[in-house]
């Protein structure tokens, strides 16, 4: 019989628990239903946000599922402590688990922002030269975080993005257009005039050399053993090295075939009679 009673009892108070939860359960299950509308909703609007704007496809897709995950804790968490669930203990159980992860990824969080920043402002983009923490080469790839960079030699050099959102970054291709100086040193004897005339020259023939803003020499330094001129000229990126090689080549032949010296070192050796 006691058996028995104790059932009904236990029966009878579970049942008076249900009853008095079930205010709450029901408001849960409706939070719940709405929260995820609203999720939906809200995932839907950020979508159509990032499709008018012209942000990476890596952070786009990033930022879409961290905001998706942030939304269902938030529900969660609001959905248990509608049950009656505490939720002080369980926030500073997060709060620890989220220091200590802090920790031992401050590196990667670190690069993790830094990549956020790069993606979002972009000081600069795949294809352009760039150079960043001793690295200069063609950007490949741009991820969350690091950025891979192809070098002159076809290297790949992997940077991460904490140090290149912190540091200087020159950006080759930022500019539709470049300005080249090219320093030449002519002998004290050369004619000076003459030997602007044919840099000049040069310039103004070759097709892709800019004649606006006008290419321009003068005379940068007097040194020990040259006259140094410094020639000044602008080209599109895209021929911008070749036009800086083609100059270099000109120059070299015609100041040999017009008889203007092109000093360089010598070594006199004497020798010495016993």
């Amino acid at each position: 019989m006691e058996d028995i009673t104790d059932y009904k009892m236990h029966v009878k108070k579970a049942i008076d628990w249900l009853w008095n939860a079930l205010p709450n359960i029901v408001f849960a299950i409706l939070i719940l239903v709405i929260g995820i509308y609203l999720i939906r909703l809200i995932n839907k609007l950020v979508r159509k946000f990032f499709e008018k704007k012209d942000y990476d496809l890596a952070l786009e897709t990033f930022l879409q599922s961290f905001i998706n995950i942030a939304l269902k804790i938030i529900l969660f968490v609001v959905v248990i402590s509608q049950l009656g669930v505490q939720t002080t203990s369980l926030a500073a159980v997060l709060g620890a688990a989220g220091l200590a992860i802090g920790l031992a990824l401050q590196g990667s969080l670190s690069n993790f922002a830094g990549g956020v920043l790069i993606l979002l402002f972009k000081p600069f983009k795949v294809g352009d030269f760039i150079s960043a923490q001793g690295v200069d080469g063609t950007v490949k790839e741009i991820s969350i975080f690091t950025t891979k960079i192809n070098t002159f030699g076809n290297q790949l050099a992997i940077v991460p993005n904490g140090q290149l959102s912190n540091n200087n970054i020159v950006n080759y291709n930022a500019e539709s257009t470049r300005r080249d100086k090219i320093d030449i040193g002519i002998g004290y004897g050369s004619n000076i005039k003459k030997a602007k005339d044919i840099m000049l020259e040069i310039c103004n023939e070759y097709e892709h050399i800019l004649k606006e803003p006008v290419p321009e020499v003068y005379v940068g330094a007097l040194a020990d053993s040259s006259v140094n001129l410094t020639l000044r000229f602008w080209a599109n990126n895209e021929v911008f090295w070749p036009a800086h090689f083609h100059v270099m080549e000109e120059i070299k032949n015609r100041f040999d075939a017009e008889g203007i010296e092109i000093p360089f070192p010598q070594r006199v050796v004497h020798e010495s009679k016993a």
